[in-house]
Parts: C-alpha cells; structure tokens; sequence
C-alpha cells in the first residue's frame, strides 16, 4: 500500500528547533516520526500538536550518545513505517538531535571529546548510512550545523568542530547520493532563543542584546525561523539545491 503523505524524520524533535521543524512540515501536509533522548512527556506533547494538524506522527527514543544503540533504533523504525504507515521507507531525514556546552579549550576532556563525537558526528554519520536502504530515491537529508563553524564563540571548539565535519560530510553525500535523486544540504543556525546549551541566550538579556547589534535584521532568531527552512529543503521547490550550506542567522556578522 503506497502511502499518500511523505514521511519525514526529525531527531531530537521534542523540544527547540526540532519541534518547530517538526510542526512546520506537518503544516505542509506531511507525516512526521520524532525522536526524544529523555523526555517522553515533551514527545508526547509535540505528537498530539502534529496529530492536532492532521498529521500521523509518533515519536521513538533514540539517544545519539549511545552509538551501539543505533541498529536497536533502525530496527524499531522499520517496524514502525510498517505498522504505523504499511510502508518500508521514509522521505525526509532531518539530523537535528544535539546539545551545547560552553567549555573552554583548555578544560576540555576526552570523556567531553567523545561525547560531542558521538551526539554531533559519529552517530549522525552512521545512523545516515544505515538508514539509507530505508530512504526514498528522490528524498532529502538535511543536516544541522552552527553559525559557530564561520564565527568563532568562545568556548565551543568542541562542538563547532564536529559540526565543521558534519558540514564537510554533507557535501560527500550529495555527491555519492545524487544518483538515488536525493539532495543533501546543511541549515547553520545563527543565535538562536531556545534552550538550547543552558538557555544561554534566552537566560542573558546583556548577552541577548549584545549579540542582536551583530545581526543585520537586529534581533536573535528564534525556533520558528528555522522550521519553515527545513520544510522548504523538504519540498519540490527546492529539487536543484544540494551540497549546500544555508546560513540561517539574520545576517551574523556581515
């Protein structure tokens, strides 16, 4: 049975950016499955507003910290499109999940290293490559990436590095994916007002106000400048876009 709505995968769409991205493709008419690390209550909340939408959704945890849990995590995804859909394969891959932390060069350890190798790269390398079989041809993955890859923030040459290779691996797949139809391209969120890293902006106003004079459009974002983006990378209209990173930061440092 073929499944009329495209299917989309959003990690980490429980809360924040993925949330919002997760109501925005729904708003354009399609299904979602979310993934959670811990919070099934905020899962569950997001899936009654998709269901709310008239979208089917459903939400799977899934900790990208936890890299030998990912062949759990796809065996439990392929049993899901069947029961839940009739159908073996997804459209939309959206490699959102991730966290921050503000840690000094100096001060960072292997256990912080591997970590942020785990959630930001490793595990969003491998759950690409071993979700692939279940991938439509002419699909579309879309990577997550940072304004912290092209302007320097104290604290996060951790993150901003695994992020640098998330960025240089989305080209490598547009390349060997373009044969399937599939278009491979980054988002790089510039300051964004969530809860993100500590709420570190929503929680500094000095902070906040600072960072908003290095914009152009004069204000942080916030989640839901980022969703519409994602779903626009997840329609036709975006078909010829692939390899690339779309910087969507208000104009940081222009």
């Amino acid at each position: 049975m073929e499944h009329t709505n495209k299917i989309a995968l959003v990690t980490g769409g429980s809360r924040g950016l993925g949330k919002d991205m997760a109501l925005r493709l729904a708003e354009k008419g399609h299904d979602v499955i979310i993934t959670y690390q811990s919070r099934k209550d905020a899962a569950d909340a997001v899936i009654a507003d998709l269901e709310a939408k008239g979208a089917k959704a459903i939400a799977l945890q899934l900790d990208m910290a936890q890299f030998h849990s990912l062949d759990e995590f796809v065996s439990r995804l392929t049993a899901t499109l069947q029961e839940k859909w009739g159908h073996a394969r997804f459209d939309f891959l959206v490699n959102n999940a991730g966290m921050g932390a503000t840690i000094p060069f100096e001060q960072v350890t292997e256990a912080d290293f591997d970590h942020f190798l785990n959630v930001h790269f490793k595990s969003v390398y491998f759950l690409t490559q071993k979700l692939l079989p279940l991938l439509q041809d002419g699909g579309r993955i879309i990577n997550i990436s940072s304004g912290s890859t092209r302007i320097c923030v104290p604290g996060y040459s951790v993150y901003a590095s695994m992020k640098g290779a998330i960025e240089t691996l989305t080209q490598y797949l547009a390349k060997d994916l373009g044969s399937r139809g599939i278009t491979v391209n980054v988002v790089a969120p510039g300051p964004i007002e969530t809860d993100f890293n500590n709420a570190a902006i929503r929680s500094n106003p000095e902070r906040k106000a600072m960072m908003a004079k290095t914009i152009a459009l004069g204000r942080v974002g916030n989640a839901e400048d980022i969703g519409g983006i994602i779903a626009f990378l997840c329609s036709q209209d975006s078909g010829w876009i692939t390899g690339q990173r779309i910087e969507a930061s208000g104009g940081l440092f222009l």
